[in-house]
């Protein structure tokens, strides 16, 4: 999100103040946020949101607020950038293995041979090719999605 706030870093502070056995609790109840199909909905749902916890977390009606203005650009994305943006896994997945290929690699004598080894890493997605399927499959309605937000910047490149 450019020049918002990462919603799955608020998500993440938001447990901060909560106690452990309330996370999946909080959680449920600040998906409706995220999940909105506008702005009005999702200020709706964190009222509802604010009702329900804000007596016993404060602290995490205050982060929410103080983050909404940079929040709310979210919203405007479509629904499957949304998922793709909230599931840290694939991402996380993502970065851990083009950890590990510069890792291998050591060190690189020029900028083109880093961004190399990154995009073979992320091409390949595992060492038999399978990593590879099982990531486009995640991440198809994705992709498409992207693609049509960002018009066609995506595809641009691999002509």
């Amino acid at each position: 999100m450019t020049g918002g706030v990462c919603v799955v870093h608020l998500l993440r502070n938001s447990f901060r103040y909560a106690a452990r056995q309330d996370w999946e609790k909080v959680a449920k109840a600040l998906r409706p946020v995220c999940t909105a199909p506008t702005e009005e909905a999702a200020l709706e749902r964190f009222v509802e949101f604010s009702d329900a916890w804000g007596g016993k977390y404060p602290a995490i009606v205050r982060l929410w607020e103080a983050a909404w203005a940079e929040f709310v650009p979210f919203l405007r994305f479509d629904v499957e950038i949304r998922k793709i943006v909230c599931t840290t896994n694939a991402i996380e997945s993502i970065n851990a293995r083009i950890r590990k290929a510069v890792r291998a690699r050591g060190h690189f004598p020029t900028d083109q041979a880093a961004l190399k080894c990154v995009y073979l890493a992320v091409m390949s997605l595992g060492p038999t090719g399978t990593g590879r399927k099982r990531w486009t499959m995640r991440w198809k309605a994705a992709l498409q999605a992207f693609d049509i937000t960002f018009d066609g910047r995506l595809t641009a490149g691999r002509r």
